[in-house]
């Protein structure tokens, strides 16, 4: 089949624009002119003018029109023609918003960085050290809260340039798993205990891993924790340990335990512990930190650091926001370093 050059392509197809495709879709979504016309804030004889110049054009096209009016109150019908044009319109209006984030990514015009809860000072250092120079080339920042378990998924899409966060290693897969992307490693370390059991049931300052079953315990089984508990423990660890409570936020866990509804231990990285110890964490105030002797299954730690695609930072220019940010992470690390 001869593909069409640019002056081949019928006018009617070259006079629909992206704006007649996004109305269509949100008809589509909306069910009526209406619906779609309230979701846009344009008056419902703008929408439906698009749409009948859409079912002619496309009448013509194709011998058949995209959607066809159902009577007062009830939802325009869509046509098999209409129905395949609307997936089309989303592919097309999807391709083009993702080749100009590209564009502007390379060019360094906007940069999409995630952070975890618990990593976000140290973007916000970061971003001081570099404000002035974001402001100067005009740079869109744009930061995403991004869970554990999303991290790396989040990189391959390309939907964050970078990422401040953390990462389960076990001893035999970090070479695989790391393989993809350039690592500034900040820190490793494992596990923690936050306790409101008293010293005389839990005594000490830590205590060995292949001793949890005798606890019992709220994790967190979507993130790290879980993790760690599967590389210990097995993908059945929930039949060899006692789990008191299931939970999806750390503040939760703390509540928990402090209000004494839950009498037991809370698995938390040592990051968490340590605050949790020092005062810094006011919200796990008056429960005891243990550290967590991991004796069993594989070495297993918490990798705490920045990551970006590999590769992706050396095509770019040392003043491309990429890289003065990488640059201002370093940095930060090195002072934390200094001051720890």
């Amino acid at each position: 089949m001869a593909l069409c050059g640019p002056q081949q392509y019928p006018t009617e197809l070259l006079d629909t624009t992206m704006d007649q495709l996004r109305t269509l879709i949100v008809v589509h979504e909306a069910g009526t002119a209406l619906g779609a016309a309230r979701r846009l804030g344009r008056e419902q004889s703008s929408v439906q003018k698009q749409l009948d110049t859409m079912n002619r054009t496309f009448a013509a096209l194709c011998g058949e029109e995209l959607v066809r009016k159902q009577g007062r109150g009830r939802d325009a019908l869509f046509t098999a023609t209409g129905e395949a044009l609307v997936g089309l319109a989303r592919r097309t209006l999807g391709e083009w918003a993702e080749g100009v984030h590209d564009a502007r990514r390379r060019l360094g015009r906007t940069l999409s960085v995630g952070t975890t809860r618990y990593t976000l000072g140290f973007l916000l250092d970061a971003a001081e050290r570099i404000g002035e120079d974001y402001a100067r080339a005009n740079v869109d920042l744009k930061v995403t809260h991004v869970r554990t378990g999303d991290l790396f998924t989040k990189l391959r899409s390309t939907e964050l340039d970078l990422v401040c966060g953390s990462v389960v290693v076990t001893e035999g897969e970090e070479t695989e798993l790391l393989a993809p992307y350039e690592v500034m490693e900040w820190r490793r370390s494992g596990l923690s205990l936050l306790t409101n059991l008293p010293p005389d049931r839990l005594p000490g300052t830590s205590l060995p891993a292949h001793e949890l079953d005798r606890l019992p315990l709220v994790i967190s089984a979507r993130g790290l924790i879980g993790r760690f508990l599967t590389a210990w423990y097995g993908t059945d660890y929930r039949q060899k340990l006692s789990i008191a409570a299931e939970i999806e936020a750390a503040h939760y866990g703390f509540e928990l335990l402090r209000s004494g509804l839950v009498s037991g231990a809370m698995l938390v990285t040592r990051g968490i512990g340590e605050a949790a110890a020092d005062g810094r964490l006011p919200e796990a105030g008056g429960l005891r930190t243990l550290e967590i002797v991991g004796d069993v299954g594989p070495r297993t730690e918490v990798l705490v650091g920045v990551f970006t695609r590999r590769g992706e930072r050396a095509s770019y220019p040392p003043g491309h926001p990429l890289n003065l940010l990488w640059k201002a992470l370093s940095a930060e690390n090195e002072r934390w370093w200094l001051q720890s």
